[in-house]
């Protein structure tokens, strides 16, 4: 049974502050332990129990947001990771599960325990100088230190040299990433089924295109130039690496982001929220 939940929201929208608020006090009354991302709880009204997403070890938590909230707590938040309850609050909301009008509703299945549980891969992101990254839910970019410079870069899987390449950036990305940034880029959108990630190019001088790896696979990027990279996690964890020769090997992570779901499924929210958005969800 949940008898603990943490409550994590974008705080730049009143109604996802009066969310917020209303599911606090809908959670007490059920009984729950109920604990505030500290600096949401500063914009909401009730005195709440705060923590930070670092140290949000809770039974579950709830965002309230979208895509964009979802990659910021599973950045930060304790591993194991915790289900997440995603409520709809943003522009596509692809990982979101409900909307708000739902969100009430939806946390009593929680306690009723009507709902199934998606296990989402992550990456594991690693550099001959020992730095700490975040594991990325969705992406793992590379890029120069600066706009508009180039990254020439060796690509090697297990350790065996497969290509060379020039482009703007390289991202490797996971089957909930492929959705993303990875999709923009032109990326392929990889079924949830398929055990791989896809390395995509950015805006690459040459027709090189995605290519799509078995998620046992050690890929390495050794960047020859510039010295100075980039490096960008889900979006949001952001580091700039230096030295002669820049390297970073990136591997399955042996965690996993868990999806509280009642009746959604990947190809639902493909067509719905993404693929078709703009007409309707009709196809």
């Amino acid at each position: 049974m949940f008898k603990s939940v943490g409550l994590v929201a974008r705080f730049d929208r009143k109604k996802a502050i009066r969310l917020a608020e209303d599911l606090a006090r809908h959670l007490r009354a059920k009984g729950l332990e109920v604990y505030v991302e500290d600096t949401l709880a500063k914009k909401m009204g009730a005195e709440e129990k705060t923590i930070s997403l670092e140290r949000m070890k809770t039974d579950f938590i709830i965002t309230i947001g979208g895509d964009g909230t979802i990659l910021r707590t599973c950045v930060s938040i304790p591993k194991p990771e915790t289900p997440i309850l995603a409520i709809n609050m943003g522009v596509r909301g692809f990982l979101t599960e409900v909307e708000p009008k739902e969100a009430l509703a939806a946390v009593d299945k929680c306690l009723k325990k009507e709902f199934t549980i998606e296990r989402c891969m992550k990456l594991s992101i690693t550099t001959d100088d020992s730095i700490k990254f975040p594991d990325a839910l969705n992406e793992v970019l590379i890029s120069a230190d600066e706009p508009a410079k180039l990254l020439y870069a060796r690509i090697l899987k297990d350790k065996e040299p497969i290509l060379n390449c020039q482009a703007d950036g390289l991202m490797i990305a996971t089957q909930t990433g492929s959705t993303g940034y990875s999709l923009s880029a032109g990326g392929p959108v990889l079924d949830p089924s398929v055990d791989a990630f896809v390395l995509t190019p950015v805006c690459a001088l040459s027709v090189f295109r995605s290519i799509v790896f078995p998620s046992n696979s050690n890929i390495t990027i050794e960047v020859m130039r510039p010295r100075k990279i980039l490096v960008v996690i889900d979006g949001h964890h952001r580091q700039i690496l230096s030295s002669r020769l820049p390297s970073l090997t990136v591997t399955r992570s042996k965690h996993v982001t868990s999806f509280i779901r009642f009746k959604e499924n990947f190809y639902h929210r493909l067509r719905n929220r993404l693929l078709f958005k703009g007409l309707g969800g009709k196809i």
